[in-house]
């Protein structure tokens, strides 16, 4: 594994803070990452990120089929170089925002595991991408900063719950699997990371349209984390009179008064239930 300083110094380029790039350096770790996976040679792997293939490589070694979703155009070469380099001929890129691509165009006859080492400043947005489009992957390992990692782990009643935990935690048993020391990366960053296992799953008891309502109804929880509820979901994007969130709210068996903050994942359900039962 070359080191990426190295590589991008050969090709007259820099890792950019406006794409969050911080690109794994040490081998050890890649290989540790990747024992960690439990990759197996029937399995196709989508890869968010792979920058300069410090992971993509080993992965291919092990996988079926690799997919690599990179959107730094200027990585691309030096990645392809890489690939042929090591002589796999498993592994396509696409160049494009992972945001903006369709799961479903990349599944070929099994569901895919999802691999990477998110950008820190879309690790948000990506995973609430692969919880929307879980029904084609059977389970994803994501390194994020351990900050964030923290939040998405975190259970009701504390600060650190969010809107991205309970969404999170509604479609997958969530554990973590390893934490990553700044050393490891290059730029290093100032924060740890936390590579987080995600087995998604789809709810039973709620359809789509049901699913939709209940992440906006999350979303609107939490819009005014501060408020109780009756205040929180009243107006806004959902548009609810304050009468009708009062009835909701009751019928649900929640006090009114309560934050969002609080509420586990199947109370955000039965709130759902509830709206929808009333009308909503």
């Amino acid at each position: 594994m070359t080191h990426p300083g190295q590589l991008l110094k050969q090709a007259g380029l820099y890792a950019g803070k406006e794409l969050g790039q911080n690109f794994l350096s040490n081998p050890g770790t890649a290989r540790m990452i990747v024992e960690k996976t439990g990759i197996s040679e029937d399995m196709d792997i989508l890869e968010i990120g792979p920058g300069l293939g410090a992971l993509t490589l080993p992965i291919a070694k092990k996988a079926f089929h690799v997919t690599a979703v990179e959107k730094d155009g200027r990585l691309i070469p030096i990645l392809r170089d890489e690939i042929d380099a090591s002589g796999l001929k498993n592994i396509d890129i696409i160049h494009q925002d992972v945001l903006k691509i369709h799961i479903k165009d990349i599944v070929k006859d099994k569901k895919l595991v999802v691999i990477g080492n998110l950008p820190y400043n879309i690790s948000s947005q990506i995973l609430f991408k692969l919880v929307e489009e879980r029904g084609y992957i059977e389970k994803a390992f994501l390194m994020f900063q351990k900050e964030l990692a923290t939040r998405i782990l975190a259970p009701p009643g504390g600060r650190d719950y969010s809107r991205l935990s309970a969404v999170s935690q509604f479609a997958a048993k969530i554990s973590p699997v390893a934490e990553i020391g700044p050393s490891s990366f290059f730029p290093s960053p100032d924060v740890n990371s936390s590579i987080l296992r995600f087995q998604f799953f789809q709810s039973e008891d709620f359809d789509q349209s049901q699913e939709k309502l209940l992440f906006d109804v999350i979303k609107a929880a939490f819009s005014k984390r501060r408020k109780s509820l009756k205040n929180s979901m009243a107006g806004g994007e959902l548009e609810y009179e304050k009468e009708f969130v009062l009835q909701v709210l009751a019928r649900a068996g929640i006090d009114a008064q309560r934050r969002a903050e609080t509420l586990s994942v199947e109370e955000f359900k039965s709130l759902t239930r509830a709206i929808r039962e009333t009308g909503g």
